[in-house]
């Protein structure tokens, strides 16, 4: 079979799980991309949730994290904690020496509060570039994104084809679930979650660039929240 047979194949396969259960999703893309496909964490609640039903389903999932630099302490804790727990080898990306060192000799060491292009080129150099590295030698990744997030979000498939990362399969089991269908899991299985969700942290990313919402808000309000809202993604998961 032509690889692009069994790319055809795969996405027929893909829409007729779009109702299935998220641990059937994960099943499915562990069999039909084995060895090639990756849990992509950025260690917030849902990627703990998946990172939890992986394991269960398979001991030796594989499980990268883009390690920017500027990550909140709590995260690199609940990354102690993971690898406690779950016995897991996390892969590491991280920025490249001299762009980062470029980039923070030219526009300081808080520039991505001076406008979008510099908090683009920001993410560009501490989360797309390690990205890309990550997925050049993956078939598919999964990532814990829900249609309820934000407005960037409403129209996630559980199955995608990436055609920002060269066409590879974007695996999103939880695209359907609310937040207490999150926080219910996490509570039944015992899952470590990240200490700044208590302090109503939903959304967790570089330290600078989160903060604790306020009543009312939206769970992605506290990204970069000097921004629009239909700005807030840092290219991880544009189209």
């Amino acid at each position: 079979m032509s690889s692009e047979s069994l790319a055809n194949e795969l996405i027929k396969e893909a829409e007729e799980i779009e109702h299935a259960e998220a641990e059937d999703v994960l099943k499915w893309a562990l069999d039909k991309f084995a060895g090639k496909v990756a849990l992509a964490s950025s260690f917030g609640a849902e990627d703990m949730v998946l990172t939890d039903m992986l394991i269960k389903i398979n001991p030796k999932a594989r499980i990268f994290t883009l390690d920017t630099g500027r990550l909140p302490q709590e995260t690199y804790d609940l990354m102690e904690k993971t690898i406690d727990k779950y016995h897991v080898k996390l892969e590491y990306q991280c920025p490249d020496r001299e762009a980062l060192e470029k980039m923070i000799d030219e526009g300081g060491p808080n520039l991505f509060y001076k406008g979008i292009n510099e908090r683009k080129l920001c993410c560009k150099i501490r989360k797309i570039d390690p990205l890309n590295r990550a997925l050049s030698s993956l078939f598919a990744w999964i990532c814990g994104l829900r249609r309820e997030q934000s407005v960037t979000r409403v129209e996630l498939k559980k199955v995608e084809i990436d055609d920002a990362h060269g066409g590879i399969f974007k695996i999103n089991p939880l695209a359907d679930w609310t937040e207490k269908q999150v926080w219910d899991y996490i509570k039944a299985n015992d899952v470590p979650y990240n200490a700044l969700h208590d302090k109503n942290y939903p959304s967790i990313g570089c330290g600078p660039c989160t903060r604790a919402i306020k009543t009312g808000e939206d769970v992605r309000a506290g990204r970069w929240w000097w921004e629009s809202p239909e700005l807030k993604e840092c290219g991880l998961h544009c189209k």
